[in-house]
């Protein structure tokens, strides 16, 4: 009976070894494993991405990666893969407005490391990144709200000063509200070489850009009873902008096609004065090497809309494990690697706002030399007050789907903004009785 029971304990035990990680255990030996990924793509995820050889020597095991793309275009890929069921995959980059559309496809990190690491991140992103109790992936240093970065040349002009003040009675400084923007937006154009603002035109990137200008107007997406609401009074104010800056030849032309990486490259070109952006560009656009504005940058807190509150769509980046993964702690162990103080350290450097709270207390203290990455940081951080997700619902994407062809077809000029939301609401609400949700 002794043995039978000693060698129950010691059975028990190395189950619990087998299950548990310890942080002092991190990133742990995993010698001839192979984790196959699908990351996110752009040149400023490189620096990151060149530590996966220290991890690799580290612990033993290889990453290749599967795929960079864009996560437009990478949540296109899991789906086809779900789809075809040929998820063989191990590590996938992730974001807080893709993950509620997965609820199985992910595993549960909360069980694979230790809570003390978890305690390290910003309790905020911890609970947007858990679903249904499951911590489904661990956040990197890419908390995204938006903030609005200008060209500081375009307010010292004198002669634009005094022409400004006299078309619209108003003396011409950063803007605060939307209306400002719409004129300055307006004053400073001068198509086709130089452009007031820009704004993505298609994809999630437009619909989620419409849900906050919309918020600002003080209108909802969903109501309480998970209804489209927002073609609402509100919400034709809302489209109306987008409508009014691309009618008034405010912004490129091509504007209905852009992306990210589209903004970024405009705003560094030179040829806009204005765009609402997010702060992993910061270093990008004052870098000489990469801008053509670099040393001309300020930034300010998103501005406010007709109802007094600020535009502030927000989400962040992160790295998920899924349920088919055959080497479960390894991938975790890349998670937590990717997401550490050193790799956040290493993000934050170049901009971006960290999800570790000693991070940001670290990259609070590099900024106090540097006034452009102080003035960068002490605007995000007021701008992250005015933060809010976008609906929690599994079907947030699809419905950006059907959505956003709506928005385009107002902002070109095919439909009145009203009829553009009508129908983009009996959309969205087919799709969501598709899915049960209503």
């Amino acid at each position: 009976m002794r043995n039978w029971r000693a060698g129950l304990a010691a059975g028990m035990m190395a189950l619990l070894a087998s299950t548990s990680v310890f942080a002092a255990d991190l990133p742990g030996k995993f010698p001839g494993v192979t984790i196959d990924a699908k990351l996110i793509g752009g040149q400023q995820y490189e620096p990151l991405y060149a530590r996966i050889s220290e991890w690799e020597k580290e612990t033993g095991a290889k990453v290749n990666i599967l795929s960079k793309k864009n996560h437009f275009e990478l949540d296109k890929e899991i789906k086809s893969d779900m789809a075809s069921g040929s998820i063989s995959w191990c590590v996938g980059s992730n974001h807080s407005s893709f993950a509620p559309q997965y609820p199985d496809l992910y595993t549960d990190l909360g069980k694979l490391l230790p809570k003390e690491e978890i305690g390290q991140f910003v309790d905020s992103t911890i609970q947007a990144s858990t679903i249904d109790g499951r911590l489904i992936m661990l956040p990197r240093a890419q908390f995204d709200v938006s903030a609005l970065y200008y060209q500081k040349s375009l307010y010292k002009d004198e002669a634009k000063k005094t022409a400004f003040k006299a078309k619209y009675g108003y003396d011409l400084a950063p803007p605060k509200t939307w209306k400002e923007v719409s004129d300055q937006a307006i004053f400073f154009s001068n198509p086709p070489n130089f452009f007031g603002t820009q704004f993505p035109g298609k994809e999630e990137a437009i619909n989620g850009r419409f849900f906050e200008m919309l918020v600002a107007e003080g209108g909802e997406y969903l109501d309480k009873d998970g209804k489209p609401a927002f073609n609402s009074e509100a919400g034709v104010r809302a489209l109306d902008w987008f409508v009014n800056m691309y009618k008034a030849k405010a912004v490129p032309a091509g504007t209905t096609n852009y992306l990210w990486d589209d903004l970024g490259a405009g705003f560094a070109s030179g040829s806009i004065a204005l765009d609402l952006d997010w702060p992993g560009w910061a270093t990008y656009f004052n870098d000489p090497k990469s801008s053509k504005v670099a040393g001309n940058v300020g930034v300010v807190v998103q501005p406010v809309g007709s109802s007094g509150k600020h535009t502030g769509w927000s989400g962040h980046h992160g790295f998920s494990v899924t349920e088919a993964c055959a080497h479960k702690d390894a991938a975790a162990s890349l998670v937590w690697f990717l997401t550490n103080d050193d790799s956040q350290k290493l993000e934050a450097a170049n901009g971006t706002l960290p999800t570790r709270k000693a991070v940001w207390e670290w990259d609070i203290q590099q900024a106090a030399s540097d006034p452009y990455k102080k003035e960068v940081l002490s605007t995000f951080q007021e701008s992250m007050k005015y933060a809010f997700p976008v609906p929690r619902t599994p079907q947030w994407i699809e419905i950006s789907n059907v959505v956003y062809p709506e928005l385009q077809a107002a902002i070109l000029g095919d439909k009145t903004s009203k009829q553009a939301l009508d129908t983009a609401a009996q959309k969205a609400t087919d799709v969501l009785k598709d899915a049960g949700a209503l």
